[in-house]
């Protein structure tokens, strides 16, 4: 997991910030998330993965996988991807990813 770490990915969003969850309406996105090509994870579904320090809703985007969200009782991680140079405290992601890491027992592992 940790192996992932400051790798460059490409993330395909396919739900933008602003966006609403496709089965939970509630579920507004406040951070672009979406799933990285190629790469799959536990679920056998691209690896999906939360975009921080971007404050405009975007289609695609390349950066740095800056943290990994280890969900202690799921079979997926998502994995935080954040442009280059950008950072966020672990207490940051933990706040930006609430609206949908808030039903999970998660730690955030940088």
């Amino acid at each position: 997991m940790k192996n992932v770490l400051g790798k460059q990915v490409v993330l395909t969003v396919d739900r933008p910030l602003g966006s609403t969850h496709p089965e939970h309406r509630d579920i507004v996105y406040p951070v672009n998330y979406g799933y990285i090509r190629g790469i799959f994870a536990a679920d056998g579904e691209g690896q999906d993965a939360y975009l921080l320090g971007v404050e405009a809703p975007v289609r695609e985007f390349c950066g740095r996988v800056i943290a990994v969200v280890h969900r202690l009782d799921d079979v997926e991680d998502k994995w935080v991807v954040a442009p280059d140079g950008v950072t966020f405290t672990r207490e940051e992601i933990a706040e930006k990813v609430r609206f949908q890491e808030q039903y999970f027992k998660t730690e955030i592992i940088l």
